[in-house]
């Protein structure tokens, strides 16, 4: 009787552990795969300027196959791949140009927009060249037009993706915090860096709440970038780079891989 209690036990511990592993293994393989076609809309943080390793035919749009939509595409083998994504892309770029894949049998899209409508490449550029109080300014006149003009933009957007693609899983991915703060950093000034922090949260709010009002879900890629951010000796951000001007405020491959990646995972 003993005996037969022990086996009993020891059968029912590697049926327990054989399901555990056998979820663990589903879970890493997102359902997404198998039902349909993933497209992946939107800016320079989701075609991967900053990321390197960029697919020729993409041309100006900078694409790279270390971006986290061809990283996922990549891990998951979706029916369909449609890599549309592109350096300095605006909402208007999204309705005219990267739409035309969309259809009833995708099921996921991942898009990062609203960044440059706000004027991201100028507020950097502000803040970099010019002083405290010109970027301060320059950043209240971006969140002015976040709270006037952006979410009427992003609805067009998102009304349009969700007619064209009715079954798709919608993940919209935010901005991270390009600076940690509270540490010694040669450069911008801390006044001038918690700023850029503090505009990245505000368009990320009017982000992820038109994103919820449309269903959709909103990854929020702060978290883990913390602790990578510049200033951190250990980032996963390009700082100004006058040779390479395009890349400045932009994931590196690790911030693809670690920061964007992980949130689309988690989401999809």
């Amino acid at each position: 009787m003993r005996r037969s209690r022990i086996t009993a036990y020891v059968t029912s511990l590697f049926l327990a552990i054989g399901l555990a592993l056998t979820g663990a293994a589903a879970a890493q393989a997102s359902p997404l795969a198998a039902a349909g076609g993933y497209v992946a809309l939107g800016d320079s943080y989701s075609s991967g300027v900053g990321a390197g390793s960029y697919i020729s035919s993409s041309g100006s749009c900078d694409r790279s196959t270390k971006a986290y939509p061809y990283l996922w595409q990549a891990a998951h083998s979706p029916a369909s791949f449609s890599f549309l994504a592109c350096s300095g892309a605006k909402t208007t770029d999204v309705l005219n140009n990267q739409l035309g894949t969309l259809n009833s049998a995708t099921s996921l899209v991942s898009i990062t927009i609203g960044g440059n409508d706000a004027g991201f490449a100028d507020v950097m550029l502000t803040c970099v060249l010019h002083s405290n109080s010109s970027c301060l300014s320059r950043i209240a006149t971006a969140k002015a037009y976040v709270d006037s003009t952006l979410p009427g933009q992003l609805d067009a957007v998102y009304s349009a993706i969700r007619a064209k693609a009715p079954s798709a899983h919608v993940v919209v991915l935010g901005y991270p915090h390009l600076y940690k703060l509270g540490t010694f950093c040669i450069g911008l000034s801390r006044t001038k860096r918690s700023a850029i922090n503090g505009a990245a949260d505000y368009i990320d709010a009017a982000i992820a709440k038109r994103a919820a009002d449309h269903g959709f879900t909103f990854g929020d890629v702060r978290t883990t970038f913390s602790g990578h951010e510049l200033c951190s000796g250990k980032h996963w951000l390009h700082s100004v780079d006058w040779l390479h001007i395009s890349q400045s405020y932009h994931p590196t491959a690790a911030g693809q891989s670690g920061g964007y990646l992980p949130v689309l995972n988690g989401a999809a």
